[in-house]
């Protein structure tokens, strides 16, 4: 009877969040559920104490820019010249860390910090909404609720064992948490204690977020000294096989007129040298543009990225970031579009003046959120262009010369 009632009153709480009653019983299931699965009562209660559900947290859910942005906008803000140079200046820092990752687990360095900075910006992003809240949310709004249950289960037990403190268990609307953004049944399994202190903390310490994300890699699967794939040059008018599970013999894609682009992506470089081809010789040809756009082939270590946030244009934008930090070039082949992708610092600018010409969308943080794609689309219909909203080059342009 109970998993029965507990979907019906969730279900019946998603048409409403403000609807405290369907909550409370929703929550009172949950309690249910925890205590029979060894949380204590005094945990459940403490950290469920004041708890209310967050209307924001199903609005990411609805919008999630993986799966919603074009891989120019997305590839461009999380790949610039100020993630790579903070990436290089990291990597020397935390050298004898990175190393050690590297010898016990065998995973290249340079892609265990692209993880770090892809999820966090090197920790400085590790976002702010309480853990128990936004999960507590999905489960009674009744989204994905067995996935979502078992990850505020395992957030309590974080809890309740005192690896961190409930202070330090804030991060995005999904659960994920730390330094490399792990989900609480991640940590649960993979985290590490990385620096001897007897606490898996991958929020506070460095050493444990690197360490259990060379973890997490190598159990996904990666193969030491394999690249993650490069990018390649399609024959005029190609209509042949591609996607990420379609995998076939090098010697195949060559058959295919698929041809590697030697200077792309070689990195020599103080962080590493060129890594080979996968020794089994299978890969996929990933065109995340369609065929206009740079296209690539993807071995094994790809899919172990791939497995750490399941969208290509993120696996794609922590390959690439680990081979522009290992000193590789950015891709040979433009994106098929008149209006290419903003860095960060450009998006900056873009905010900062849309700031000056009274657009009221809070700080210039770099992070393009409703605020600003409201302010943007405001600001291109005065100006007579497409009301898209998009932080791309065009509206940059616009917007210098209206400045002027």
């Amino acid at each position: 009877m109970f998993p029965r009632l507990l979907a019906v009153t969730c279900l019946a709480f998603s048409t409403s969040l403000t609807q405290a009653a369907s909550f409370e019983t929703c929550v009172a299931g949950l309690r249910q559920t925890a205590l029979a699965q060894g949380i204590r009562a005094t945990t459940f209660d403490q950290s469920m104490k004041g708890v209310e559900p967050d209307e924001d947290v199903l609005k990411s859910y609805d919008y999630q820019p993986e799966f919603t942005t074009a891989i120019w906008d997305y590839v461009s803000g999380l790949v610039d010249e100020e993630r790579v140079t903070d990436g290089r200046q990291l990597l020397e820092q935390w050298s004898s860390v990175l190393a050690q990752a590297e010898q016990k687990f065998g995973v290249d360095r340079n892609v265990i910090v692209a993880v770090w900075g892809v999820e966090s910006n090197f920790g400085r992003i590790q976002g702010k909404r309480e853990l128990v809240r936004s999960l507590t949310t999905l489960v009674c709004a009744n989204k994905r609720q067995a996935f979502f249950r078992d990850e505020l289960i395992a957030t309590l037990r974080i809890i309740q064992t005192g690896d961190i403190v409930p202070e330090s268990l804030v991060g995005s609307w999904a659960g994920a948490f730390g330094q490399t953004q792990f989900m609480p049944t991640t940590y649960q399994r993979l985290a590490i204690d990385f620096d001897g202190d007897g606490r898996r903390d991958i929020v506070s310490s460095v050493p444990d977020a690197l360490g259990s994300t060379a973890n997490y890699l190598h159990r996904a699967g990666w193969v030491p000294g394999e690249a993650w794939g490069y990018e390649v040059q399609l024959p005029a008018n190609y209509a042949g096989p591609s996607g990420r599970r379609t995998k076939q013999s090098l010697a195949q894609w060559a058959s295919l007129g698929v041809k590697r682009i030697e200077s792309a992506q070689d990195a020599g470089g103080q962080n590493g040298g060129s890594q080979t081809s996968p020794a089994n010789n299978q890969a996929a040809l990933l065109l995340p543009a369609g065929v206009n756009g740079p296209a690539f082939l993807v071995f094994r270590n790809f899919d172990a990225i791939y497995s750490y946030n399941a969208a290509e244009s993120y696996a794609l934008s922590i390959a690439h970031l680990s081979d522009r930090l290992r000193g590789g070039a950015s891709f040979s082949t433009p994106w098929p579009t008149d209006d290419p992708g903003t860095s960060r610092a450009e998006r900056r600018e873009v905010q900062q003046r849309l700031l000056a010409l009274g657009y009221e969308i809070g700080i210039a943080d770099g992070l393009v959120g409703d605020k600003t794609r409201k302010a943007i689309s405001a600001f291109q219909t005065s100006a007579g262009m497409t009301a898209d909203g998009r932080a791309g080059q065009q509206v940059l342009k616009a917007l210098r010369a209206a400045s002027h």
